[in-house]
């Protein structure tokens, strides 16, 4: 049976998030994993389609006609088709992204549709041994309570526990994967030892960035493809990144082909 259709307000109870940043955070994990299976035009129908469920987090009832006049006006005239926002939203449907209800008028007659937006799917994050954890786990007594803390132990403290040292948007973007404070840490762990190793650990906010934008190239290989050690995944296409970042560094301070193949050699020595 089809809803009937009214205010966006009148859907509220179907909203997955607590408030507009939550739902933001999904909407960019959902874009880091499947960006490249939009057109640009359709991105821009998506993206768009997503501020209009600002005012019920993750809700939006919008017609798709006042959609693309928006994006029109946005553009300067450079809007999209309405067959590039209706491959937008069979796509993103398909992906998960949203569901899609119809809506009718009190006649029947049927009216716009209503985009609920879903909460990106977390995953299991990898058992213990394959996380670069040296340590064993410890055996304890069978007793009631040794019991319950091992069952503790297992479950470990949630992304709410880890320490200041980590950024909040590092957490933000992380915890939806690896909800657990210890694998989040390690994650940011190995973000200091990879900004050390090429002189960045000044730069705060570009190895923040080039972390987080590193995590979200991780989290795209797991999804078409097993990672056994994720973390060490992660800590190569960081590393990978902020050598680029060292070298481009060097060539804008004025050094020659020549001496920047000492310093390559250099480099991979220490």
């Amino acid at each position: 049976m089809n809803l009937k259709s009214g205010s966006v307000d009148q859907f509220e109870q179907f909203s997955q998030f607590t408030n507009l940043k939550e739902f933001n955070a999904h909407m960019e994990m959902w874009l880091a994993v499947h960006k490249d299976q939009f057109t640009k035009g359709e991105l821009v129908g998506l993206t768009r389609l997503a501020r209009f469920a600002a005012k019920i987090p993750g809700v939006s009832n919008a017609k798709i006609g006042t959609v693309l006049k928006a994006i029109h006006e946005e553009y300067n005239g450079n809007g999209i088709s309405r067959s590039t926002f209706k491959r937008m939203i069979v796509k993103a449907a398909e992906l998960g992204i949203f569901t899609v209800h119809e809506t009718e008028r009190k006649n029947g007659s049927q009216s716009s549709n209503l985009y609920v937006f879903n909460r990106y799917p977390k995953s299991e994050p990898p058992k213990k041994e394959k996380m670069d954890h040296p340590n064993k786990t410890i055996n304890l007594s069978k007793t009631n309570k040794n019991q319950k803390n091992t069952k503790r132990n297992e479950t470990g403290l949630d992304h709410t526990f880890t320490s200041d040292r980590v950024p909040k948007p590092f957490v933000d973007v992380v915890k939806y994967f690896f909800p657990e404070a210890k694998s989040i840490e390690e994650f940011w762990r190995m973000t200091n030892i990879a900004a050390y190793r090429n002189q960045r650990e000044q730069d705060q906010a570009q190895v923040l960035d080039t972390a987080i934008h590193s995590f979200k190239q991780l989290i795209r290989k797991m999804k078409s493809s097993s990672v056994a050690k994720p973390i060490a995944y992660f800590y190569g296409i960081l590393n990978k990144k902020l050598e680029e970042l060292y070298f481009e560094d060097l060539l804008e301070m004025g050094f020659t082909a020549e001496s920047e193949n000492v310093c390559l050699n250099f480099f991979y020595k220490k």
